[in-house]
């Protein structure tokens, strides 16, 4: 049996020799140093395929070659431990010079977009209204032809309700041709004071050209209360037109006719290009039509809920289109649809 320890012993110093020369060949590669130790202290390694003969060993030899294999296993993971550290090391160093960034080069500026020059003129009309007491309504875009026509006093026959100025759905539902719809949504569902204003959008089939699209954007204001008069319309209409245009803005209104309103008017702002004076812009006038307004008829109040006799109020619509046209002198509506990077750049 002795030879048996002999050559046991004889075989665990030559795994250690051949463990030391393979673990020189991986150096710090760590998927050769794993597999150094899967093929040395694994299940199946070599160490542990020799620990298993220890059962040809007389019951005294057993513990010197068990002590023996201990001092040769630990020798090996430390020297393992230590190639595996150095390895890791190594990578670290390799990838920190890879990913190193050089704060002397310049920055990589990261272009930034802005909002449409429609989005900033409803965000600046509706910033003016809410500031004067006014909240911010809104309704569906696929409307019945009861809110858009029938509780507008628009009655069947007149000429906005057809089809070549109407998108027709069913003879009952249309895309909404105003967002007055809203007004009449508000009133039968809440009691006066109101003051509202309605940002969306709205659609009617015009042919595309310099001034005309099948889908723009309006933005129709209402206020009820207990003696509300023309009066206050124009000063509120002032006021708007101050802030929106400038403090030497003046406006005009001028006679005609909605079903809605009554009395009713178109309002002009004097020419913002030459303050009155008259130029292209305003075509020689000194004003610019930018709105329609009115006093809210009382057949419209009665049927919405509202005591005309006990009530009144105004309403006004103002076109975002054409107001942005105005504020930013663009010449084209269709440039505001056009998704054209270069146009829509100027407006940051």
């Amino acid at each position: 049996m002795s030879d048996t320890l002999s050559e046991m012993q004889e075989a665990l110093q030559q795994i250690q020799l051949d463990f030391e020369a393979e673990a020189k060949q991986a150096g710090l590669n760590a998927l050769a140093l794993e597999n150094l130790r899967v093929a040395y202290l694994g299940k199946k390694g070599s160490l542990t395929l020799l620990l298993r003969g220890m059962g040809k060993l007389d019951a005294a030899q057993r513990p010197l070659m068990g002590q023996a294999a201990n001092d040769i296993r630990q020798t090996l993971e430390a020297e393992l431990n230590g190639y595996i550290t150095q390895a890791r090391h190594a990578e670290q160093e390799i990838r920190l010079e890879a990913e190193a960034i050089d704060v002397t080069l310049p920055g990589q500026v990261t272009p930034l977009g802005c909002r449409h020059p429609l989005t900033q003129v409803i965000d600046q009309i509706t910033r003016i209204f809410t500031g004067m007491g006014y909240a911010v309504a809104a309704g569906p875009e696929v409307e019945y032809t009861r809110y858009n026509f029938d509780l507008l006093h628009i009655p069947e026959g007149h000429p906005s309700r057809d089809v070549t100025d109407t998108f027709y759905i069913t003879d009952d539902i249309i895309l909404r041709t105003q967002t007055s719809p809203v007004q009449v949504r508000v009133m039968r569902q809440q009691q006066p004071p109101i003051k509202i204003i309605c940002p969306g959008m709205v659609y009617r089939p015009d042919t595309p050209d310099a001034t005309h699209s099948p889908v723009f954007h309006q933005i129709e204001g209402l206020a009820v209360d207990r003696g509300i008069t023309m009066g206050d319309l124009a000063g509120t209409l002032q006021l708007y037109a101050r802030q929106l245009f400038g403090a030497d803005t003046k406006i005009r209104l001028r006679p005609h006719h909605f079903p809605f309103t009554e009395p009713s008017c178109e309002v002009d702002v004097s020419c913002w290009n030459c303050g009155g004076a008259g130029c292209p812009t305003c075509k020689g006038e000194g004003y610019v039509e930018i709105l329609g307004a009115g006093m809210v008829h009382p057949w419209v109040l009665e049927q919405n809920g509202i005591d005309p006799h006990e009530y009144s109020g105004f309403a006004f619509g103002i076109g975002v289109e054409r107001t942005a046209m105005a504020r930013y002198k663009i010449d084209d509506i269709r440039n505001l649809y056009s998704n054209n990077l270069q146009f829509l750049e100027q407006f940051k």
